[in-house]
């Protein structure tokens, strides 16, 4: 595994190093022990599998609050998907700055996502598959959000013929009117 540290404090881009042979390949997606060595110390409770069906499907952002903040292990398993990650730490100096990365299928990569972050993806191609591991339990009415276009925020989100979005994710207040609220 291969970490790629991003301008936002705590967050990775990681890579696989896979060993290839005739057969195909064999990768380790997570170690501890690596992973403790950068720093990360995440001990994951749940995996997640989002489906999309449409290419422009977009999820997020969205977190849960304190006192039930969650790290994140995000990788797209089949497809493809840009994810963006919004440092929401107050005493951060990258406060409100952002990340995004593809990820795919081809790629293999994946991207750790520090509690305090915000976290979203869009689908570049239909039939995306996202799989992700977070270290906390879900907690409804903890959960909080931004809309994705918030100006405050700024985030260069890739073309869409069409963006699909929930209506609890159309409904985020934008931030300049009011801090991040819960749902």
């Amino acid at each position: 595994m291969i970490f790629r540290e991003t301008k936002l404090g705590g967050a990775f881009i990681i890579e696989l190093e896979p060993f290839e042979d005739e057969r195909g390949f064999f990768a380790e997606a997570w170690q501890d022990d690596l992973a403790r060595q950068h720093g990360i110390d995440a001990h994951f409770k749940r995996i997640n599998i989002s489906r999309n069906k449409k290419a422009g499907t977009l999820r997020g952002l969205h977190a849960q609050g304190a006192p039930h903040e969650e790290a994140k292990l995000v990788r797209c398993i089949q497809g493809a998907c840009y994810d963006v990650i919004v440092d929401m730490r107050p005493n951060s100096p990258t406060y409100r700055q952002w990340v995004g990365v593809e990820l795919s299928a081809e790629r293999m990569n994946a991207i750790f996502v520090p509690r305090g972050f915000l976290h979203g993806f869009q689908t570049l191609v239909d039939d995306t598959v996202v799989f992700y591991q977070t270290d906390g339990n879900y907690v409804p009415t903890a959960e909080i959000g931004a809309r994705y276009d918030d100006p405050a925020l700024g985030i260069q989100w890739p073309p869409a013929a069409e963006r699909i979005q929930s209506p609890k994710d159309q409904s985020w207040p934008l931030l300049d009117m009011t801090a991040i609220c819960p749902h």
